[in-house]
């Protein structure tokens, strides 16, 4: 019998390795890469804890809830609880306003933030760049508690620093504690001073991350500062902005309970342009004492975010596929 001839190549060419799949292939990458996992397990395990288990108290969004009978004694009143919030007559004031504010917090703050970046990085002085930066930070750190203080103080009727300097020219004193159309813009004012430097640092993290030799190559070509500004830092900027804006568009729908509580409080004579769905169902929740309409409520706005993260990234992705999420 003639033995069949084998080519040089088949006595080379290496075997066919088994692609693993399912559980084998979970299995291969946790022994391969068990330390990176050991370290990631504390946060996964504090997501699973705080994030994902407490999911399972939405039962009570359609629930007759009561704490004594727990959530697998309480009644199930499907929907009931819902309408609560849309049978008031002041919920399309109340969406109107959070989404407003909401809208204009978004807005302002991003721009301000990726103008800061921008001044910051175009510092020269090292130490004076390093204390414009602590001191455009630090007021992120300051409680609204804090902050509602000094506000009521400027803003007062009597003795307000407001009030005081406007005495000089000979106006009179503005009620401004009484005047809900002056309140968009103070909240919007706040919110730029409170978190717009601490949201530039990732704008300068990205603008510190760009290649120094594009800027070198436009300065050879007679660029100036501000068409380097515009022509590179902007554009390499956009992904970045579209990303945040699209995760800050998820909470369009919560309003900023701390600091409009803090600083409002329990004033009807602001409600007009101040009361958002967080303050609204504290209030039912302090007064009604009932849970599950406020479970019911959140529940929606979780829903409503989600849906526009998902709108707003697709929307993204046709646009700038390098800023969307998924």
């Amino acid at each position: 019998m003639s033995e069949t001839a084998v080519t040089p190549l088949e006595r080379v060419s290496p075997p066919k390795i088994k692609k693993r799949r399912g559980l084998a292939a979970f299995a291969h990458e946790l022994a391969r890469n068990k330390f990176l996992y050991f370290l990631a397990l504390p946060g996964m395990i504090w997501f699973f804890v705080f994030a994902y288990l407490p999911m399972g108290g939405i039962v009570i969004a359609f629930q007759d809830f009561k704490a004594m009978k727990g959530i697998t004694g309480s009644k199930f009143v499907g929907l009931k609880n819902f309408q609560f919030f849309f049978q008031s007559d002041d919920w399309i004031r109340i969406v109107s306003n959070t989404v407003f504010l909401n809208v204009l917090f978004i807005a302002f703050n991003t721009f301000t933030a990726v103008c800061i970046a921008i001044m910051v990085t175009e510092l020269s002085g090292k130490w004076f760049k390093k204390i414009t930066q602590s001191v455009m930070i630090f007021p992120h750190f300051l409680s609204w508690t804090v902050v509602a203080m000094f506000i009521t103080a400027f803003v007062a009727t009597d003795g307000g620093f407001i009030n005081q300097i406007l005495s000089v020219f000979g106006l009179g004193p503005v009620q401004f504690l009484a005047s809900p159309q002056y309140w968009p813009v103070i909240l919007v004012l706040l919110k730029v001073w409170h978190g717009a430097g601490f949201g530039s640092i990732v704008y300068m993290a990205t603008i510190s991350g760009i290649n120094p030799d594009i800027y070198e190559s436009a300065s050879i070509d007679g660029a100036t500062r501000l068409q380097k500004i515009r022509f590179i830092t902007l554009p390499l900027l956009k992904p970045t902005i579209i990303l945040l804006l699209i995760l800050a568009v998820g909470g369009i729908f919560n309003g900023d309970f701390g600091m409009i509580y803090a600083i409002i409080g329990r004033n009807p004579a602001l409600y007009p342009t101040t009361d958002v769905i967080d303050t609204y169902l504290f209030r039912a929740m302090m007064d009604l004492g009932d849970m599950s309409m406020s479970a019911a409520i959140g529940f929606m706005q979780s829903i409503v975010g989600f849906t526009l993260v998902v709108t707003v990234n697709y929307i993204a992705k046709k646009v700038a596929p390098e800023s969307a999420i998924f």
